[in-house]
């Protein structure tokens, strides 16, 4: 086969077979195809898209490139969860949890943060002595004994998607629907779950804008689940204002803390219920989906979850007097500078730009901007007021923490993000559309 070949075919929006994508990316991976070849051949994708079968191949032939779990010394019915990414979005840390107070097992692989959206990873190692990186065989054995673990994705996993997503990273390429999804489906499908559940945000804050773009992405990702032989559902959901209210590491433990003891916010509540339920439906534990959330809002209110949650931490090396000591939120986050903005009208809160609070986030020291840089555990942002919050004159509407050197900029980045309007703003659905 002749790469100039392939990269005309598919130019021209002709289909490929899976010997010539299998080629491409074993070629790619291995480097007989070079960066200059394969940059051509994905902005020939991002200009005529690929068909459901193509995109099938793309992600098996990514599969195979490196190792695929093999979960089945662990019983029961195995589940995983992807986000899309979002400000504020902390649900895989109660959802693991509360699914595997139901019996069921975690094995999740997670990434770390880079820009604006948070990672998994970066939180999880915001518990003093928490080790993210375990050889698979402990990973299995953590599942086996706490029904849960998570750790950071293997370099001998889908060695291709990694080494073409950074490539796409510097091609302009990332947004192209099809090499979206057979990223996201190969890591899913090669760590081995018999159930998979796809969160895919859309709105300010998230990467799919409208819902018609998250729709197309969740579509192509269930079907690959379907053809893979997955349980899998995708749920489109709001990502206009951060979910909950802490954005950060330290800072979104707190919150998941707060919402295994039963007193978390209730966007982030609903949410982690819904995708919980999910996975105990496709496991076949309820007879309908409604059912199953009502029970896990139940779990939600008992320690239960939180039990598997400390036994999680600990099986992985945690502090679990980070989890237990019941400290207020200042004195969790040790920061040098916490900055109080206040309202200087009284009205509605508004979060108008969820993006740009992340873009914050970031400036304060809680994310990176590159993939080597050093992140602040602690820094982060609390949002005392929410969309359609009542507010007075002179009300903290949120708290800024940062071991940073405060400049006057700062306070204009605040101003992007909301406005205080004399009506209250329209409620918003949480949930757009849930396909299974």
């Amino acid at each position: 086969m002749n790469i100039l070949a392939l990269i005309d075919k598919k130019k021209y929006g002709q289909e490929l077979t899976r010997e010539e994508i299998n080629f491409i990316v074993e070629g790619y991976t291995t480097g007989l195809i070079p960066d200059y070849q394969m940059s051509a051949f994905l902005m020939a994708i991002y200009f005529q898209s690929m068909s459901i079968s193509e995109i099938s191949f793309l992600t098996e032939a990514m599969i195979n490139s490196g190792e695929i779990y093999d979960l089945s010394s662990i019983p029961g019915f195995k589940v995983d969860k992807h986000s899309s990414g979002g400000i504020g979005d902390k649900v895989s840390l109660i959802y693991a949890p509360l699914v595997a107070a139901f019996g069921l097992k975690v094995a999740k692989m997670s990434g770390r943060g880079l820009g604006q959206t948070g990672g998994t990873i970066d939180k999880l190692e915001s518990i003093p002595g928490f080790k993210v990186e375990i050889p698979f065989s402990e990973f299995v054995k953590i599942i086996n004994q706490t029904n849960l673990s998570i750790m950071s994705q293997s370099n001998n996993i889908v060695p291709a998607d990694k080494k073409i997503y950074a490539l796409r990273d510097v091609t302009a390429t990332v947004d192209s629907l099809p090499l979206v999804a057979a990223s996201i489906m190969c890591k899913k499908i090669a760590t081995g779950s018999d159930g998979i559940v796809l969160d895919v945000k859309c709105g300010s804050g998230a990467f799919m804008k409208t819902i018609s773009e998250a729709r197309k992405l969740a579509q192509i990702m269930v079907e690959l689940g379907i053809k893979f032989n997955k349980k899998i559902a995708a749920e489109i959901t709001n990502m206009s204002q951060p979910l909950g209210r802490a954005i950060g590491n330290a800072i979104e433990i707190y919150e998941v803390l707060q919402t295994l003891k039963g007193t978390g916010p209730d966007d982030l509540n609903y949410i982690v219920a819904e995708s919980a339920a999910l996975s105990l439906f496709q496991a076949g534990l309820f007879p309908d989906l409604a059912s199953a959330v009502v029970t896990c809002q139940e779990k939600l209110q008992t320690e239960e979850p939180l039990s598997y949650f400390r036994a999680f931490i600990k099986a992985q090396g945690g502090d679990l007097s980070f989890i237990d000591n019941n400290l207020p939120l200042k004195d969790i986050l040790k920061v040098k500078n916490i900055i109080e903005i206040k309202a200087e009208q009284a009205g509605y809160m508004e979060i108008t730009d969820t993006n740009e609070l992340g873009l914050l986030a970031v400036r304060l020291g809680a994310g990176r901007t590159t993939k080597d840089e050093v992140i602040d555990y602690h820094a982060g942002i609390y949002l005392n007021k929410k969309t359609g919050e009542k507010v007075a004159v002179g009300d903290v509407v949120m708290t800024l923490y940062t071991n940073r050197y405060v400049t006057e900029p700062v306070y204009e980045w605040v101003k992007q993000t909301f406005k205080i309007t004399s009506t209250k703003p329209r409620e918003q659905e949480l949930i757009y559309e849930i396909i299974q």
